[in-house]
């Protein structure tokens, strides 16, 4: 009698069946993370339907995100306080301008603060201007306060006119040949700027000023002075 060989009387074992888990979703946030045996379409379906829904919270995260950003630098804008600081050298006495001639010689460090946001006025703003100009040379220095008028285009070119006080330390009569006669302690200080405002902050101006006393004192020879100067506002 033939023998049969062992495994011959016995049903061949039938392969382990794949469960899918009872919930695909919470067992696999990732599809590409999960390995799944053959035959398990349905998990496959079910987490691949995960991906759509997965790019619109993305999207979305996203959008949100340049938003905030946006929002923030919008908050983080540069806005002036209304402090300024200019300061530059001009040249001292200059002929052939509003006073005429020249006596006196060297140059001015010129430094000035102006204050506030000013005042909306024809276009532009006026503020007050507290400034001084001291003579390398030893000739006449002075300090000022202004009202000063000035108006700025979308370029950020910019205009400036003032009318002010100022006091200096020059002579008043005919004393010295160098020296002009101002005849008065306090003159009127006119200023006139013409510059360019750059990176918001920065400028850089063509400046003038005049002194003299409007022939209110028997002497006027009037000064006038020009040049050039740097300003930074905070």
């Amino acid at each position: 009698m033939a023998v049969l060989p062992r495994s011959a009387g016995k049903a061949a074992a039938a392969p382990p069946a794949v469960l899918a888990p009872a919930d695909p979703i919470a067992y696999c946030a990732d599809a590409l993370a999960c390995d799944f045996a053959p035959g398990s379409f349905l998990l496959r379906a079910q987490v691949l339907e995960i991906h759509p829904l997965k790019s619109a919270v993305a999207a979305i995260s996203l959008l949100l995100g340049l938003l905030a950003a946006d929002a923030a630098l919008a908050q983080g804008a540069y806005v002036p306080s209304g402090l300024e600081i200019r300061g530059g050298v001009l040249a001292h006495d200059v002929p052939d301008l509003w006073s005429g001639f020249r006596l006196e010689s060297g140059v001015d460090i010129n430094a000035e603060l102006l204050l506030g946001s000013g005042l909306p006025i024809l276009g532009g703003s006026i503020r007050p201007a507290l400034g001084a100009s001291v003579n390398t040379a030893g000739g006449t220095s002075k300090a000022y306060l202004d009202a000063r008028w000035e108006i700025e285009t979308p370029s950020g070119v910019f205009f400036g006119l003032g009318l002010g006080a100022a006091v200096h330390d020059g002579n008043l009569d005919v004393t010295e040949p160098d020296r002009k006669a101002l005849g008065s302690r306090v003159l009127f200080h006119i200023p006139i700027e013409i510059g360019l405002r750059f990176h918001e902050r920065q400028s850089i101006s063509v400046f003038f000023e005049h002194i003299s006393n409007g022939f209110l004192a028997d002497r006027n020879e009037g000064l006038d002075s020009i040049g050039v100067r740097y300003g930074y506002r905070f």
